[in-house]
């Protein structure tokens, strides 16, 4: 084996577990963020999805995503820093040769790791929006269907589906561009989380008299706590997203997301301030959440100012788009609406904007550099555009069906007296704090 080979399927794995790591971060931000009589019970929610999603990816995700995989029609560069020739990876094979997952070679089983904590990442999103008061049975059958929606927008994307061959199919751009997955993971996962909030409702008591009344985390700390563990393990989120160990283009990666990310936590900060509101740390923590949103799906085609900005406009959206929500009683504890899927459909857009020509060439089989609006090329916004359409519709829609009909084989919610109670002993048989929680924390 040739040794860059060797240094990109170390890479791959290496970024692949700083997301997984990224997990523990999420699940905290949501147990912080909500109120102790139920840390346990959301706690283990951002524990166990990883397993159920790992479980379902291996039967049947990877089967439905990437069985016919026709390589000439995703971003440069995959096939060869995975080892492979166009015509080795599926080849038109029936997704049914894909089932339970098995392969000898050592690029194909690094992309699927990337993939399945890519996978864990997005089911995650929706727990802190439906949190506080989603019955356990209902979760995990949720935990093991999630592979569906995702792996077949995921397919769309970087399987050479009909997003990406928008370039070659209908002369928009390069196809639809998403980088490390801004519409993909977090979009898709923002959608699914609305849907969801819309099917269970608000929790008890967060609305008196058609007002939203505040119901606090319990643990800022933790919050604050996790989102530096999330900032951290979001440089391999997008970084894997490059393939190639030994890629000059890296450090341009890095950098823009570290950017936009802490221009968000800036400006969310600022935006509370103009509002003459104190500068609540949780909401500083979801700028900078969306600021890493944000950049995710263009980080690799930006400059650095326009990272910025980027982050930037995601901080603000994602203050402003917290307290719309709640005013039409969608009631999201952690903010995961605002920050993953609203800012998830900001960062697609922002490609068509901002994407600079210096990078992309040959991408989804279309000849050149991406280039955004900025550089006079409406086409590649148009088809940001139309991805943006489909995640919104595809993401919202699956999950909206999905909620309604796992409601019918085991109920989507806890009843009144459990939620009141706290879900921790009803539901876990176990209370997160036990040495100090009360009936009415």
């Amino acid at each position: 084996m040739p040794s860059s080979l060797a240094i990109n399927f170390i890479w791959i794995l290496a970024a692949a577990f700083l997301v997984m790591f990224l997990q523990a971060g999420l699940a905290m931000v949501e147990t912080g963020l909500c109120r102790a009589k139920n840390s346990a019970h959301t706690m283990a929610m951002g524990f166990m999805i990883y397993p159920l999603c790992g479980l379902a990816f291996w039967i049947y995700g990877f089967a439905v995503g990437w069985s016919s995989w026709p390589l000439g029609a995703v971003p440069p560069g995959w096939a060869a820093a995975l080892g492979l020739e166009p015509a080795s990876f599926g080849a038109g094979a029936p997704a049914r040769n894909y089932l339970f997952f098995a392969s000898d070679s050592p690029g194909v089983s690094s992309f699927f790791f990337l993939m399945l904590v890519f996978l864990a990442a997005s089911a995650s999103i929706p727990l802190g929006a439906m949190a506080e008061r989603w019955n356990w049975k209902n979760f995990l059958l949720y935990g093991l269907w999630a592979a569906l929606p995702y792996c077949l927008f995921a397919n769309w994307i970087w399987g050479g589906g009909w997003l990406a061959q928008a370039g070659t199919n209908w002369k928009l751009g390069h196809g639809s561009v998403d980088f490390a997955g801004a519409g993909a993971v977090h979009a898709m996962g923002g959608m699914a989380a609305l849907a969801g909030t819309m099917c269970l409702g608000p929790r008890i008591g967060k609305y008196q008299n058609g007002r939203p009344m505040p119901l606090p985390g319990h643990h800022v700390p933790m919050v604050i706590i996790g989102t530096l563990i999330m900032s951290f393990g979001w440089f391999g989120f997008v970084s894997s997203s490059v393939l190639g160990g030994t890629d000059i283009h890296l450090g341009t990666v890095v950098i823009n997301t570290a950017l936009s990310g802490g221009a968000g936590a800036l400006t969310a900060m600022l935006t509370l301030m103009v509002k003459r509101i104190k500068p609540d740390p949780t909401m500083c923590c979801s700028g900078m959440l969306a600021g890493l949103v944000a950049i995710t799906a263009g980080c690799a085609f930006v400059d650095t100012w326009a990272a910025v900005l980027i982050g930037a406009i995601a901080g603000v959206i994602a203050v402003y788009s917290v307290f719309f929500l709640e005013s039409l009683k969608i009631d999201d504890p952690v903010g995961v609406i605002s920050v993953h899927g609203i800012n998830g459909i900001w960062g697609v857009l922002a490609i068509g904007i901002f994407a600079n020509g210096k990078y992309g060439a040959g991408w989804n089989g279309v000849k050149g550099n991406v280039t955004g609006l900025l550089k006079g090329d409406s086409s590649q916004f148009l088809a940001q555009l139309l991805e943006a359409g489909a995640v919104a519709a595809f993401g919202f829609g699956m999950a909206y069906m999905w909620f309604k009909i796992s409601d019918k084989i085991t109920p989507l919610r806890v009843n009144a007296e459990v939620e009141m109670h706290g879900l921790d002993i009803p539901e876990m048989g176990a209370k997160g704090y036990p040495d100090f929680v009360t009936r009415d924390q």
